[in-house]
């Protein structure tokens, strides 16, 4: 199967912050964004909670709005933290793009179709794309009442409320071989309270199989780990478009390398075929 996109990643807020010193986690930013090459996509969470470090660091205090302000403020001043932070450690040879996204994006024919050509150009420019949902200019009202709408004239609609789901979104649009979806866990568990309940492969002997055993997995998946997050169930929800299309998905540690993760030298969750 031809393959448009080598690799589209993923990587969470929780694994980018350094909890004890209440800062970036320089040490896997850096690590991962020396891995970055054209070719692949990578999809960051983290503005939120860097432009709320950043603030309180500047400030000495937290913003006293209402949640829905205070996301936006902090996702507008963290965005150009976390940017400048990824330009500084990916290879110099190689451009960055910034690419903030909506749902409308992934809603609209017209706008798919803009963004897959944006995205599928940067290869054969040699340029890495950094895409993260963009919450500094996303009112939740507003966006409630556009999915609805959507939903209603379409009958479904792609919310893009995390970005494990953008990932996906993207990694569907792009058709890319691998989807990569990086966190503080392993993979997914049978019990995630006992490590050795690690599921490494879940397969079968056709896509109809392998959906149902994703879906088995599902039943093991219990609440979230942060305000905000959808959770394991809804993470493995996202992924069954992109297994649909042929892609793999990996659901593995940031604290490893993407290297190790890809060759299978490392403890993860692969999903396909």
């Amino acid at each position: 199967m031809a393959f448009d996109i080598e690799l589209v990643g993923k990587i969470g807020s929780i694994a980018l912050i350094d909890r004890e010193n209440q800062d970036i986690n320089y040490n896997i930013l850096a690590r991962l964004s020396r891995e970055l090459k054209p070719g692949y996509i990578w999809v960051t969470s983290g503005a939120v909670e860097i432009g709320r470090l950043d603030y309180l660091r500047r400030n000495g205090t937290a913003l006293e709005g209402t949640d829905e302000d205070n996301k936006t403020d902090y996702a507008a001043q963290g965005q150009s933290v976390l940017m400048q932070t990824y330009r500084q450690f990916i290879d110099s040879r190689y451009s960055v793009r910034q690419i903030l996204v909506e749902h409308q994006h992934f809603n609209d024919e017209k706008k798919r179709k803009h963004l897959h050509g944006l995205l599928t150009r940067c290869p054969a420019q040699n340029a890495i794309p950094i895409i993260n949902y963009n919450d500094a200019v996303s009112d939740e009202e507003t966006r409630k009442y556009e999915i609805d709408k959507i939903k209603r004239n379409n009958g479904k609609a792609i919310e893009c409320i995390d970005n494990d789901e953008t990932a996906s979104q993207i990694a569907c649009l792009v058709k890319c071989k691998t989807l990569l979806i990086l966190s503080t866990l392993d993979g997914s568990y049978l019990d995630v309270t006992d490590p050795s309940s690690l599921v490494e492969r879940v397969s079968g002997k056709d896509l109809y199989e392998l959906l149902e055993n994703v879906e088995e997995l599902q039943q093991h998946c219990h609440g979230s780990n942060r305000k905000g997050s959808q959770g394991a169930k809804a993470k493995l929800e996202y992924i069954k478009e992109p297994l649909r299309n042929g892609t793999r998905v990996i659901i593995a540690n940031s604290k490893y390398s993407i290297k190790d993760i890809l060759s299978g030298n490392v403890k993860a969750t692969v999903f396909g075929l």
